[in-house]
């Protein structure tokens, strides 16, 4: 059972219920204007949005999900347990250049991990306004921190009850934020309890109705009835939905039987042991209808929508320059009430106004009246729901994407005839097919047939209007694909870029025939819109404008069948492609980078990447492929003919609309698919050929002039990363083999002493660090080294032997501690290596237990006594090594116990970002303590298995920053062999 409401469980109710109050209290205790819970699912490491508040879940479906390996605030709150302040959009780009890529906005973000014991459930987020100083949230974050507390004790409460069900797997509940203003009208609420049929009112929903309480029926059919009449059937299907687990997402519009608009509002209120319970309200708006006719008579388009992408008015002028009757638009999600909006341009501006407080200007193309209707999203959109939860595997992390999902969604209802007073006529004009955005359409169903090519039209080209009469002149042609004018401003920009021209409008509603939607000739063919932000809702203006330049004459939108994606879509993806592969450092991490960004973005789902070697091409990822498929081209040689081999020996990408083109080009190739299209992209770096880049897609498509320029600028992006990505790992296996050759492949033993050593590299890049340990031979004792060089890479790992080699030398002549300290600190200086290094050194009698220690800028050993109290030793050391010529390193005199463990480590083991090293030693100190005693105690572990427990967290990390060495020493009463 996982957080998914569609399931009459109460429990599940319970879960939904804890994340909406605390999203909701996060955003009024920050004084944010949304918000929401990130939570866990069932696919390790994936984290979902469960909640999201203030905020249209489509517009922000490329967050939907998130791997919490990805360097985003989110993903570092969840992995790292740290809280995250990003105070303005300068803060973001500093810490988060990818994030903010995405969402290049003046707006401040508050991210709080969500911890229940020593679980991490997910993560409480607030979008807020911008400010100069962090100080300024530090109020607001220790609301939302004690927040995120009572939540995770909470979620630790449900984990009891059920281990499986703190898990999200389905889509983000949308929520309204509370309104900022009072509301005009008047509100009644009640209550209704499915098992029993009561059905409560509360005295101001008496008044409301006009029902006294004497009068009412008492059922919940007399109050659908008093309600609204004509709408009794679906007030009650609502009724038994919610009571199911699956309330309304957004608010019932209905109309009494005075024709009053009326708002209905469900949910669902769980009070355990109790059986769910319904819940609402009905909202009568106040004096609203006075400003709306006010604003009806207005020459330009206006039109509102509320946080969640609701339309909740517009005016007739805004329904003709729309295409759209009022009846279509009112009470309907904008990008379903008009799916030519639903571009990544104008996607772009409204998460601009919906995330800041300044205005936003902008033009747009309108599509004309003999382009295709594009099929709109899918219903309530705005407010999706989380999907039922049927046991299917969702999709994999590589090959969905919001930006390439399917537009699924039903065809758009029939042109409605509208009153003379809205200003329309008998139907709008059907826009242009292909326009629509599947950034912002759910995969809600199966995807639309394929074309026989993107210039195609179909017989539903035609306007509805030629069936029932003449039609009226067509505007001027539209040459060029839908796309914001390229003099539009940044959308933080509050400047209008170009005077509309004005329209002609007469102040009065022009009779139905001449009234029509479709934009007049005189008008120009495109819109230049004005969105003005608020606490509730978003105000937007709509004018004709002319273009001052248009594109190239004749030039088709290329469409992708299989996405309906603009061809513009792409175009917002290199930023945050190139930024990714800054962070990438090795092949198969480039691999994965281009698999998550450029794939998505133009709706691929095949992907192989081959690597030149010695005049072959060898496979080095593949997805999406038939397993086996690309076998037998691994290490084909340069003068094969094959498009994979020709596009890099020529230097030219291959382009193939269909598998009809490849196998014509190529004849016997062997296909993969009979249905589809290929783009095979050279990958060359500086004039260097590094390998072939093969985007495969499922259905056959057109590649636009913008697509091709894009590709073959982000084949290069691919080239320089993975030539630096080969570099990085020729030098990577070399420092790698120089550190094991200088590391110990033996400890020196002593018949009363057990020692224990353990080296984990890091896992950033593959990188190799400078840690060491040893065990020396020293008169009759042994002395117990430990250091750490800085930096990493070949340089450290060669100083590392270099330091080993020297100590060494320095413990086999029995020097005193401090002797070996200052004699290994000139010859660092000597050497000059620019790297300076930390180092403990312990010179132990294994027969008395007596010790002499010095300490060069090192962690402090821990020392666990037999009866399992665990201290930090406090040895006052000297500054690292390399440093000051005349640094002097105090020894401190030591006693160690038989059964005792002696404990040795570098900052990796106890350094994690965001947290105090202190605290990471305190934990090394209560592990060690656990560990038990050593194996010659009764009941005790070998040191050797203390060693892997205590490094057992670090192995299995994702993230391991920096090198770990650990090395542990233990007396033994007898004498025995050494391990």
């Amino acid at each position: 059972m996982t957080g998914s409401v569609e399931d009459a469980d109460p429990t599940a109710g319970r879960l939904a219920a804890l994340l909406i109050d605390a999203s909701t209290e996060a955003v009024s205790a920050a004084g944010g204007h949304a918000g929401g819970v990130y939570l866990r699912s069932r696919t390790p490491g994936l984290l979902r949005l469960a909640v999201l508040s203030g905020l249209p879940g489509p517009l922000f479906r490329p967050w939907w999900r998130l791997h919490a390996d990805r360097p985003f605030p989110v993903a570092d709150a969840y992995r790292l347990g740290v809280q995250v302040v990003l105070p303005n959009a300068t803060e973001t780009m500093r810490r988060y250049p990818q994030f903010a890529a995405g969402l290049p906005f003046q707006f401040g973000s508050l991210y709080v991990p969500v911890v229940g014991g020593s679980t991490t459930f997910g993560v409480l987020t607030v979008l807020r306004p911008a400010v100069s100083d962090a100080a300024e949230v530090l109020s607001g974050r220790d609301r939302v921190v004690r927040l995120a507390q009572e939540l995770g004790e909470a979620l630790r409460g449900l984990e009891d009850e059920d281990p499986d069900q703190v898990a999200w797997e389905g889509e983000p509940l949308c929520l309204r934020p509370p309104t900022a203003s009072m509301s005009v009208g008047r509100v009644g609420r009640f209550s209704w309890d499915p098992q029993t049929a009561d059905i409560t009112l509360d005295e101001d929903l008496h008044t409301l109705l006009g029902v006294p309480p004497s009068e009412f029926g008492g059922t919940v059919e007399a109050f659908a009835e008093a309600v609204a009449p004509s709408d009794a059937h679906r007030i009650l299907a609502s009724l038994r939905d919610t009571a199911a687990g699956r309330p309304p997402a957004l608010p019932l519009y209905l109309r009494d039987q005075d024709g009053e608009l009326r708002l209905l509002d469900l949910w669902n209120a769980y009070d355990p042991p109790a059986a769910p319970a319904v819940r609402g309200v009905v909202v009568a708006p106040g004096p609203a209808p006075t400003a709306d006719s006010a604003a009806d008579l207005l020459p330009d388009g206006v039109f509102c929508v509320d946080r969640l992408g609701l339309v909740v008015y517009a005016n007739p002028r805004a329904a003709q320059l729309l295409g759209r009757p009022r009846t279509e638009l009112v009470g309907r999600d904008l990008w379903q009430a008009v799916p030519w909006l639903a571009r990544p341009e104008f996607e772009d501006h409204l998460r601009a106004a919906l995330l800041t407080p300044d205005p936003v200007h902008f033009h747009l193309a309108r599509p004309s009246a003999e382009e295709p209707e594009p099929r709109p999203p899918i219903e309530n959109t705005g407010s999706p729901r989380p999907a039922p939860q049927t046991g299917s595997p969702s999709p994999a992390p590589d090959t969905e994407s919001p930006q390439s999902a399917p537009n699924a969604g039903p065809p758009p209802p029939a042109p409605q005839t509208e009153s003379p007073q809205s200003a329309s006529n008998a139907g709008p004009p059907q826009p242009a097919q292909g326009t629509e955005s599947a950034q912002s359409a759910p995969h809600a169903g199966p995807p639309p047939a394929p074309h026989n090519g993107p210039s195609q039209s179909t017989p539903a080209s035609r306007s509805p209007r030629s069936a029932t009469g003449p039609e009226p002149p067509s505007p001027a042609p539209h040459t060029g694909p839908p796309r914001s004018a390229p003099h539009t401003k940044s959308p933080r920009s509050a400047r209008n870029p170009g005077p509309p021209q004005p329209a002609q409008h007469t102040g009065s509603p022009p009779p139905a025939q001449d009234a029509a939607s479709a934009p007049q000739p005189y008008e120009g063919d495109w819109l230049a819109l004005s969105v003005y932000p608020g606490p509730d809702r978003l105000t937007c203006t709509i004018r004709p404008t002319s273009r001052v330049s248009a594109g190239p004459a004749g030039q088709e939108p290329a469409v992708s069948p299989e996405t309906g994606a603009s061809p513009l879509a792409p175009l917002y993806r290199p930023i945050a492609l190139a930024i990714a592969l800054t962070e990438a450092v090795t092949a198969r991490q480039v691999s994965a980078v281009v698999v998550r960004e450029l794939l998505p973005a133009f709706g691929g789902r095949r992907l192989a990447i081959y690597l030149l070697q010695e005049r072959h091409l060898y496979l080095e990822w593949e997805t999406g492929f038939p397993q086996g498929f690309l076998a037998p081209f691994d290490g084909v040689d340069l003068g094969t003919r094959l498009p994979g081999v020709e596009t890099l020996t020529t230097g030219r990408p291959l382009f193939f609309d269909s598998m009809e083109q490849l196998a014509a080009a190529y004849p016997g190739i062997a296909l993969d698919a009979t249905e589809g299209a290929r783009a095979f992209l050279p990958l060359i770096a500086s004039g260097r050929p590094v390998g072939s880049c093969i985007l495969g897609f499922d259905r056959r498509r057109s590649f636009s002039t913008e697509e091709r320029t894009v590709l073959t600028a982000l084949a290069g992006l691919i080239a320089h990363a993975m030539e630096k990505a080969q570099r990085y790992e020729s030098e990577t296996v070399l420092a790698r083999g120089l550190q094991q050759a200088l590391l110990p492949r033996r400890l020196s033993a002593h018949p009363q002493l057990e020692t224990a050593g353990r080296y984990l590299p890091g896992t950033a890049g593959m990188d190799v660090g400078g840690d060491w340990y040893d065990v020396v031979e020293s008169g009759d004792g042994l002395a117990l080294v430990i250091g750490d060089v800085q930096g990493h890479g070949v340089q450290a790992a060669a100083t590392m032997g270099q330091l080993r080699s020297a100590v060494r030398a320095f413990a086999l002549d029995d020097r005193p501690p401090d002797e070996v300290m200052s004699s290994t600190n000139h010859l660092l200086i000597d050497l000059d290596p620019g790297l300076f290094a930390s180092c403990c050194y312990i010179r132990l009698d294994p027969a008395t237990g007596r010790a002499r220690a010095a300490r060069a800028g090192h962690p402090p050993p821990l020392l666990r006594s037999p009866d399992g109290r665990t201290r930090v030793l406090d040895l006052p050391g000297g500054v690292v090594l390399g440093v000051a010529p005349r640094a002097r390193y105090p020894v401190t005199e030591l006693q160690m116990e038989p059964g005792a463990i002696l404990a040795l480590y570098t900052d990796g083991l106890v350094e994690r970002p965001g947290s105090d090293i202190d605290e990471g030693i305190t934990a090394l100190r209560v592990a060690l303590a656990k560990a038990g005693a050593p194996a010659a105690r009764t009941g005790g572990r070998s040191l050797a298995g203390i060693a892997d427990r205590l490094t057992a967290s670090a192995r299995h990390a994702q993230d391991r920053p920096d090198d770990i060495a650990l090395l542990l020493a233990t007396r033994r009463t007898t004498p025995s062999g050494s391990l």
